[in-house]
């Protein structure tokens, strides 16, 4: 799981075309990387990681940001208006963090994981009795052949 990379320093961060730079630092490394089966992440299929609001920064590329909001509107989902590569988005749930796009991060994959829960967010944890615990809907798994 992506164990070379030294979490003292930020994270060097790109979208696919490169006009979007950023740099991050991981809040808890990738011990928190996961994936949601909301509509939005079903089909853009992202591993993320979440970081701390104050920790990410974008170097280049401001200008070619884009922002996508649905439902609640209240989750910012940023992407390149170029590529159209997902980058970061805010969360709802915290919106003191933000929710890194792994495959944007400078010698990660989002196969570097064999095995990636997958959040309920069908049924946002905002939404439900009870609420504000997350809730595991699967695993998703990858093994190289």
């Amino acid at each position: 799981m992506a164990e070379h990379l030294n979490q003292s320093e930020f994270l060097n961060c790109a979208c696919h075309c490169g006009a979007v730079q950023f740099i991050v630092k991981l809040s808890d490394e990738f011990n928190n990387a996961r994936r949601c089966d909301c509509s939005l992440c079903q089909m853009r299929g992202a591993v993320v990681a979440s970081a701390n609001r104050e920790d990410i920064q974008i170097t280049a590329g401001s200008e070619h940001m884009k922002l996508y909001r649905f439902n609640t509107m209240q989750a910012e989902h940023h992407f390149c208006g170029i590529c159209g590569i997902y980058t970061y988005h805010l969360r709802r749930s915290n919106p003191d963090e933000i929710s890194i796009n792994v495959a944007c991060i400078e010698g990660v994959s989002p196969f570097d994981f064999p095995r990636i829960p997958v959040y309920d967010g069908q049924t946002h944890h905002n939404d439900r009795p009870g609420g504000a615990a997350y809730r595991i809907a699967g695993y998703l798994s990858y093994k190289t052949v």
